[in-house]
């Protein structure tokens, strides 16, 4: 019987290992906004939430987010590109940690530290745009390694 149970075991894990992507996880849906996200690395899903979401539609909100690094951050570059039915129509990319001028708490931290982070965000627009388009961002650090990658699926319709 001990060896039925290490045999299925490690037959899940395995199924559990094949599975090449993450699920989609719904952040917020309500009345004519749905967001969701999918984590793009294969070895790494996270946590990401929204206090509420009738709050993204104004200028700031909360959000809190979790992960536990892979890779050391002592350098962070962020690339996000906004795509719309398949084509990229935007592509924007910043340093966020430079070795003297650390800005986020991901700034400077170890492989295997867990990084959470509760509290406001600005998106720095007045309102989320009408449509159906799809968010791609990739943190990547100063060995080129993904820290962190993601794409954010986002519906928002009129009535």
């Amino acid at each position: 019987m001990k060896t039925f149970s290490v045999l299925a075991l490690i037959l899940v894990l395995l199924c559990i290992n094949a599975s090449a992507e993450w699920p989609t996880h719904t952040v917020c849906k309500k009345d004519n906004l749905e967001i969701r996200y999918k984590s793009c690395d294969p070895q790494q899903d996270f946590a990401f939430s929204i206090d509420r979401c009738s709050d993204v539609a104004t200028h700031t909100f909360n959000i809190r987010a979790a992960i536990i690094l892979r890779h050391s951050t002592k350098e962070l570059y962020v690339k996000m590109n906004l795509i719309i039915n398949g084509k990229t129509v935007l592509s924007y990319s910043e340093s966020l940690c430079e070795p003297d001028n650390p800005e986020l708490i991901l700034c400077g931290k170890k492989k295997g530290e867990h990084i959470y982070y509760e509290g406001p965000v600005t998106l720095g627009i007045k309102e989320i745009p009408q449509g159906d388009y799809t968010i791609s961002a990739v943190l990547t650090n100063e060995d080129h390694l993904t820290v962190a990658c993601a794409d954010f699926t986002v519906k928002n319709y009129l009535d």
